[in-house]
């Protein structure tokens, strides 16, 4: 007997499941609000060396405001102000003659700099001075924050299979929650860096546990519509987020913004189950009983109640001892889950560098941030649809193949499209980063199909931290324009060609039941 028969019994989409995925959906709004946070809280403005210092002398302090910025700082090839260095003594004759700049002695920012905050009253940028030879602080930032998000990936996929679903769904709130508006106080930027490390850590149990969850709980049928839906939350708080942060432009105040919904998460809580999935492969049949009757009593299936037997339900799972603990170990520990951990863990990482490669270059196309952000956000809505319609058609590996090689191609097109086109470029890097939202949205639910029940959150979490260790090295891809400017978008179109090309390698997992045991795997693949 399988789960599935359990489900049909009891109804696999009623009110019951309605309920999970509307709680789960509202405790993942902040999300990917979190994620795309160093956007905007680490935002560089238009900045050059504070002059102050070269008001000594009598004659500059009666020059006006952009006189005194001719004669103090040097002027770049593209005519704007060096961000960098500074006159090391005010040259008047540049009043007269701006070109001749031949051999003038020039010094680094040693008195700070004077920021624009006409788009941001603050940033952490502006906060601590982030800028030039500090560049890189700015930059690591991010890399911190998806360092943490990969080691809690791996900790809370580890524990969510040992104490469940729902109790460590309840600590990734709290802990996320108090460490976010921890970091919203920082007083340095180590500070800051710390605390963002372990907010990283804890909210990426949200969205690996709130995944399994919701899939574990429905019908084969509802599969592909829950692994949609799911997405869909990243989508809408990605398009909120944009205007949140236009009306928000204080760095401490943003983070707090987007941090609150989680009280909501918390509250809701007390509303969500625990796996019944879970419980049974545990050997906990009585509690998974207790869900099994709340589920069948909310979709109107009384009459399914009187079959819900601890006897009826230890049959379903034969093939596995339910009183020993599975850890990633189990993720190698035979010939097919070996194959399957590493192409699912190669496809991640090459999906997340791809996806937040796109994400992370909000400003690198010369249109207003917070329209790009808004833009990119939108475009996951048609992108989401599409793979709702084909998930079923095609399946769900040809729809994850095509959505990736068609990202790597728009990637390919930005390559050889001149920089003063400004708006194509934006263009096809919107189209781009829809269709690595569809190969997001797809590997989730795929990936969920792929591993059975007594390790699915130990694979989730393996993948999740694969993914979050491709996040990481995004923003250090995008450095790379330093070398050539191409670079950056030759590295991206790569991974996503070769991801199309390890998902290719994947079974099929279409109109197919879930797996719930190792052996499941085994003799099915």
């Amino acid at each position: 007997m399988r789960f599935e028969n359990v489900l049909s019994d009891i109804n696999g989409f009623g009110m019951f499941q309605i309920m999970i995925i509307v709680i789960s959906f509202l405790g993942r709004f902040t999300l990917p609000c979190h994620f795309m946070l160093n956007n905007f809280v680490a935002a560089v403005p238009a900045h050059h060396c504070d002059i102050s210092s070269l008001e000594d002398e009598e004659i500059f302090t009666n020059l006006s405001q952009d006189q005194k910025l001719v004669v103090g700082i040097p002027v770049q090839l593209d005519g704007s102000l060096s961000s960098c260095q500074m006159f090391a003594e005010p040259q008047y004759h540049l009043l007269f003659d701006s070109s001749n700049v031949t051999d003038v002695p020039m010094v680094l920012c040693d008195n700070g700099w004077v920021y624009d905050n006409t788009t941001f009253k603050s940033t952490i940028t502006t906060e601590w001075d982030l800028v030039c030879h500090r560049r890189g602080k700015n930059k690591a930032t991010a890399t911190i924050f998806f360092i943490g998000v990969m080691l809690g990936a791996v900790c809370f996929g580890s524990l969510s299979d040992r104490f469940g679903r729902r109790i460590m769904l309840l600590v990734s709130y709290v802990s996320g929650l108090l460490f976010a508006i921890a970091s919203a106080f920082s007083t340095t930027y180590v500070m800051f860096a710390a605390l963002r490390f372990f907010t990283g850590f804890c909210i990426t149990g949200i969205v690996i546990i709130s995944t399994v969850l919701s899939v574990e709980w429905v019908d084969i049928e509802h599969r592909k519509m829950v692994g949609v839906i799911d997405s869909l939350s990243w989508t809408f708080g990605n398009t909120a987020f944009a205007a949140i942060a236009y009306f928000v432009t204080d760095w401490r105040r943003l983070i707090v913004c987007v941090s609150s919904p989680l009280i909501l998460s918390i509250i809701t809580w007390w509303w969500v189950p625990e796996s019944a999935r879970w419980l049974i492969t545990s050997g906990k049949l009585e509690q998974a009983q207790m869900y099994l009757k709340k589920c069948a009593k909310m979709n109107r299936r009384e009459e399914s109640i009187q079959t819900l037997k601890t006897e009826t339900l230890s049959t379903i799972v034969v093939t596995e001892k339910t009183d020993r603990t599975f850890s990633y170990v189990d993720l190698i520990r035979t010939p097919k889950m070996r194959k399957l951990a590493l192409r699912t863990g190669i496809l991640w990482f090459f999906i997340a560098i791809t996806f937040y490669g796109i994400s992370f270059n909000i400003t690198g196309f010369g249109l207003n941030i917070y329209l790009t952000q808004f833009t990119y956000g939108l475009i996951e809505l048609p992108a989401k649809v599409f793979v709702y319609y084909v998930l079923d058609r095609i399946g769900r590996r040809r729809t994850e193949t095509g959505a990736l090689l068609l990202a790597g191609l728009c990637l390919g097109i930005n390559i050889v499209i001149p920089k003063d086109l400004s708006v194509a470029r934006t263009v096809v890097a919107v189209v781009g980063k829809g269709f690595s939202s569809a190969s997001f949205a797809t590997v989730v639910l795929y990936s969920s199909e792929l591993y059975p029940t007594v390790v699915r959150q130990n694979g989730m979490g393996y993948n999740s931290s694969m993914a979050r260790l491709g996040v990481a090295m995004a923003p250090l891809i995008l450095l790379l324009d330093g070398v050539w400017k191409e670079l950056p978008q030759v590295v991206l179109c790569s991974t996503a060609v070769f991801g199309s090309m390890v998902a290719r390698t994947l079974p099929e997992t279409r109109n197919r039941c879930l797996p719930e045991t190792i052996e499941d795997i085994e003799e099915s693949w």
